[in-house]
């Protein structure tokens, strides 16, 4: 059965259409207002180059590593060649074993003997200094690493670093 509208109806009905108020969501989202296009162009290439950047995902899990697997390296004794060459190799081994963490161990260079040649002298230590150097500028070992850090007290402080490796599992070349 259908009821038919009264006049009593259609003038609520009128009363109602006159009398709205409009709707007001509180939670809705405010409209920003759109910079300049290269202003935002600008903001994003001084995020990319900006070192305290949000971390890279190798990084936050290096901070998550339970279980350890560490290797050592001594390189005391050793020329800048030969340390360049042992290191390398180490870190490509090490890297083949998905090893997390690789102490490395310059030694402060306090008992260099030879004067004479820069390299050696007791104000630049060495290999302190150079085998960091020579990893940074090795692009096929810094494809492995996540990072380097200076090394704490027990495991040899100024005189050692350690290097921390990729996963070799989830490795993209």
């Amino acid at each position: 059965m259908i009821k038919k509208i009264t006049d009593k109806d259609k003038e609520d009905w009128e009363n109602f259409l006159n009398n709205k108020k409009k709707i007001i969501n509180k939670n809705s989202a405010k409209q920003k207002n759109i910079n300049n296009p290269d202003e935002n162009k600008q903001d994003w290439e001084n995020f990319l180059n900006n070192k305290d950047k949000i971390p890279n995902k190798d990084f936050i899990l290096k901070k998550n590593i339970r279980y350890e697997k560490i290797k050592k390296i001594d390189l005391h004794g050793y020329t800048i060649e030969e340390a360049n060459k042992a290191i390398e190799q180490f870190i490509q081994k090490c890297f083949d074993e998905n090893v997390t963490k690789i102490i490395v161990i310059t030694g402060k260079g306090l008992r260099s003997k030879n004067i004479e040649n820069p390299y050696l002298s007791k104000d630049l230590s060495i290999l302190k200094y150079s085998v960091p150097e020579f990893i940074e500028k090795n692009i096929s070992l810094t494809q492995f690493i996540i990072e380097t850090t200076d090394a704490k007290i027990e495991d040899g402080g100024s005189g050692a670093f350690y290097i921390y490796l990729k996963n070799k599992n989830k490795f993209k070349e």
